[in-house]
């Protein structure tokens, strides 16, 4: 989910320490996707900030060219898809682990009923 609060370029630019025009770059290379609002201003989230002082983080301390930038945070993007399919599958395998477990209970319970019946009908 994409937070609410948003920055124009001037101040995203500001707060990572690096010119509009990097951000425009950054934004045609497809690293970065802000939202646009009317008269087509861009809009940047904190996860947009965030992503931005990644970039720089990978290109400036690890020498990292933006090709390779683009395949690294895209594999980042991937694995965290992953991530929360698979949490949400877990979530969704543990839900269905206990309804199987409290309608095998209820069999249970009712087979024991049936057995206190029948022994009872003996007597």
């Amino acid at each position: 989910m994409r937070e609410l609060r948003r920055y124009t370029i001037s101040v995203a630019a500001e707060l990572v320490n690096v010119h509009q025009q990097t951000l425009r770059h950054y934004e045609r290379l497809g690293l970065v996707e802000p939202l646009r609002g009317k008269g087509e201003i861009r809009y940047y989230s904190p996860y947009d900030i965030e992503r931005i002082l990644q970039i720089r983080r990978l290109v400036e301390e690890l020498g990292v060219n933006l090709a390779g930038v683009e395949v690294i945070l895209n594999m980042r993007d991937q694995m965290e898809r992953m991530r929360r399919e698979h949490s949400e599958a877990l979530e969704r395998m543990g839900a269905e682990h206990e309804t199987e477990r409290h309608r095998l209970k209820e069999i249970i319970k009712r087979l024991q009923g049936s057995q206190e019946a029948e022994v009872s009908v003996e007597l």
